[in-house]
């Protein structure tokens, strides 16, 4: 994703952000209005609301550049997301009993630390479909919205693997133990707030539940997991983000051919009772795909009026913070998070692209470095779209029938009344 600045001279009509701005109302609206149809045909107005943004770049910019580097940018997302799809379906992790309250809590808790160990989308992808299991009785749509919460996106916050946007800031040359380091304190207040909410609202679903449900203990099953080797293909891929993204074969990076390469061993060498226990398939993936092409292509005129040099003019940490999370609310957090960068630097006359005036930065603008990140980290849980594993977690939730909110019911029942509460506690306590 390091690339999507070289098309920083582009400069789009402001009108050309009705086709993203479409994209994200049929994304909101037409799963409600017209469901059936939409399931239908979700992948022909993806691709054709991107085209029509590729084809203006293309014959109207003359910009052919920078609809290259959105495809590389899509091809690296994929491969990511996709490989960590399939090699996290290929390990099934046995829960032991019911899930109460503070187990389910502990459950979340483990899995936003192991977000910053193996990335967001690799915890969310090992441990929604365990989580899914051990709630299966009385599982509700907070559940699946507050995984998105707390592991999908809030617990990748202490390590550049934890999440793409602090990813892109460590190959920009910020050190790698600098976000653990800065952001440590702003992770605990929001994982600590966001728990402890949770907790609360799962107490009530708990009580609410019948009394055998509340008893059960599942005596047949016990903690267990299956599918060990594929461990070995998950760290495959967490040391493929580590490749110079600069080293490419043909037009596809070797990062994501080393990816793509571990899922299909994972795929193949995975025994077929392990891929039934998970319930495996392609369908959450291959919808991921359809909607992320049209987002990715249809996307670049938002970013690149952002980066167009008069249209970020902020003054304080708080400022970038919410300026930066709100938009990585709807747009990928890792693209809004550079363009942030790039735009505050450039207002210091540094360049982006150099590793010494990112130090000079880093050294220098340390509070606005963290708002940003914490920004773009943070306010990625607010819909399905601002992060990868979001809308990964939400297709296995309902591949598995479980009834998970809509795009506007998550982003009004959960976001504005939860989520933005405990973010404008720690803007203002740990930002400020």
């Amino acid at each position: 994703m390091h690339s999507f600045l070289a098309s920083a001279a582009v400069h789009p009509n402001p009108w050309m952000v009705l086709p993203f701005v479409s994209l994200l109302l049929c994304i909101a609206l037409a799963p409600v209005v017209m469901a059936h149809h939409w399931e239908r045909h979700y992948p022909k107005v993806a691709v054709t609301l991107g085209l029509i943004t590729a084809g203006y770049y293309y014959l109207g910019l003359g910009a052919g550049g920078a609809i290259a580097h959105a495809l590389q940018e899509y091809v690296s997302f994929m491969a990511l997301v996709g490989s960590l799809y399939v090699i996290s379906g290929g390990i099934n992790i046995g829960v032991k009993g019911e899930a109460t309250p503070l187990r389910n809590t502990l459950f979340l808790l483990m899995g936003a630390v192991l977000a910053s160990i193996i990335g967001t989308t690799g915890a969310s992808m090992l441990f929604i479909r365990p989580w899914i299991r051990m709630n299966r009785y009385r599982i509700t749509g907070f559940h699946v919205v507050f995984f998105i919460f707390i592991v999908s996106n809030v617990g990748g916050c202490l390590t550049p693997v934890g999440d793409p946007p602090l990813f892109l800031g460590f190959l920009r040359g910020v050190p790698f133990w600098w976000v653990l380091q800065h952001c440590w304190q702003a992770w605990a207040l929001a994982l600590g707030l966001l728990l402890g909410i949770f907790y609360v609202l799962d107490a009530r679903n708990f009580r609410r539940a019948p009394k055998q449900v509340r008893d059960a203990e599942c005596a047949h099953e016990t903690w267990s997991i299956k599918g060990l080797p594929n461990l070995f293909f998950l760290a495959v891929v967490l040391g493929a983000v580590f490749i110079d993204p600069e080293r490419k074969l043909g037009i596809v990076t070797l990062a994501s051919v080393v990816m793509i390469a571990a899922a299909a061993a994972s795929y193949f060498t995975t025994k077929r009772e392990v891929h039934k226990a998970n319930d495996f398939n392609f369908h959450p993936v291959q919808e991921v795909g359809w909607l992320f092409i049209g987002i990715f292509l249809s996307m670049l005129p938002a970013l690149d009026l952002l980066k167009g040099g008069d249209g970020i003019i902020l003054h304080s940490p708080l400022q970038y913070y919410f300026a930066c999370g709100g938009l990585s609310a709807f747009l990928d957090n890792a693209p809004t998070y550079l363009t942030f960068l790039a735009a505050k630097m450039g207002a210091q006359h540094m360049d982006v692209g150099n590793p010494a005036d990112v130090a000079k930065f880093v050294m220098q603008q340390g509070p606005v470095l963290v708002a940003i990140s914490l920004g773009a980290v943070f306010f990625g849980a607010g819909t399905y779209i601002g992060n990868g594993p979001n809308f990964m977690v939400k297709a296995i939730a309902e591949k598995a029938r479980v009834k998970v909110p809509g795009f506007l019911s998550y982003l009004l029942g959960y976001s504005l009344p939860f989520l933005l509460p405990v973010l404008v506690a720690v803007g203002w306590l740990l930002v400020r």
